[in-house]
């Protein structure tokens, strides 16, 4: 196990000596479709910068998965995205970021690595001190929310939830049906309990759902998208590493590692245009170079 950490390793190292410029692209992914909202967000704050973005629709939803499952599909994603040259790597998957990030970010230590968690949390304590999170089962029992926010205010109360029919109902482009608002009110209800003043998309699917969530709040409760606030976090970071792109951007490079067709139709209605999505399965020799280490590192 201890050679195929240090191949690991070396092979990183390797990737990583060939870190592109400013024109090259900023890294996006999720699980899905959920990271569209990331990819919204780049392209009304950051509209010159190019992006890959990943859809890792064929091992969906992450939520229910392990820790060293979920670690194993990263390390994938991150070793892939940097061989096509990325200058950054958002990962817009809230599971990632409470399971994976700080491993990887250790791996790939020249890579800049943002997860949506930290500034999510941040967002949420400048509103409000009764905070609630929605999120998939995975990042609900990692307490990942809970011990950001009260890192940032110890003062805060938070309650989470973990949804695990969100997910596969915005995938499944199910929104509008009178079983989401069900479901819906049903994880609200804990929350609604304990009078939340603030509530987090602890998932960067569920924005989507923000029409349903929407009618079944009190008009007080803030809603924090941290889609938004890791974009602003990632601006900030491009510019303190001189990487901002000031040209026009290349057309965005859409992957999946399933069906392209339903990623293409959600694509088309959220995004209002019709994307050229590619299929690609990740290399099997870094499945199972990957897979003894990851299951040594599991929780």
């Amino acid at each position: 196990m201890k050679s195929q950490a240090s191949d690991f390793g070396r092979r990183t190292e390797f990737l990583l000596d060939q870190l592109p410029s400013s024109q090259a692209p900023i890294g996006v992914f999720d699980s899905g479709v959920g990271g569209l909202t990331v990819l919204r967000e780049l392209y009304r704050q950051l509209p010159n910068e190019s992006i890959l973005y990943f859809g890792d629709t064929a091992r969906l939803p992450y939520g229910t998965k392990s820790r060293s499952e979920i670690l194993q599909y990263v390390r994938e994603i991150l070793t892939w995205m940097v061989q096509r040259g990325v200058k950054m790597v958002i990962m817009a998957c809230n599971t990632s970021s409470a399971l994976a990030i700080e491993t990887v970010r250790s791996e790939f230590p020249d890579l800049p690595i943002l997860g949506v968690i930290l500034p999510g949390a941040r967002a949420a304590v400048q509103v409000g001190k009764r905070i609630g999170v929605i999120s998939t089962p995975a990042t609900a029992a990692s307490n990942a929310y809970r011990d950001a926010v009260l890192e940032v205010d110890p003062t805060a109360e938070v309650w989470q939830i973990g949804c695990p029919e969100f997910v596969p109902i915005v995938e499944a482009n199910r929104i509008d049906e009178p079983y989401t608002y069900q479901v819906a009110q049903e994880y609200l209800e804990p929350l609604l309990e304990q009078e939340i003043d603030t509530l987090v998309y602890g998932c960067t699917h569920y924005p989507h759902l923000a029409p349903v969530l929407r009618s079944l709040l009190p008009r007080s409760v803030q809603l924090i998208d941290p889609a938004v606030h890791v974009v602003k976090s990632a601006s900030q970071e491009l510019d303190l590493l001189g990487l901002k792109q000031v040209r026009s951007p290349r057309p965005t490079e859409f992957w999946v590692s399933g069906n392209p067709q339903p990623f293409i139709e959600i694509s088309r209605q959220w995004l209002g245009c019709t994307p050229l999505v590619e299929q690609m399965t990740l290399p099997s020799v870094i499945w199972q170079s990957l897979s003894v280490e990851s299951e040594s590192t599991s929780l």
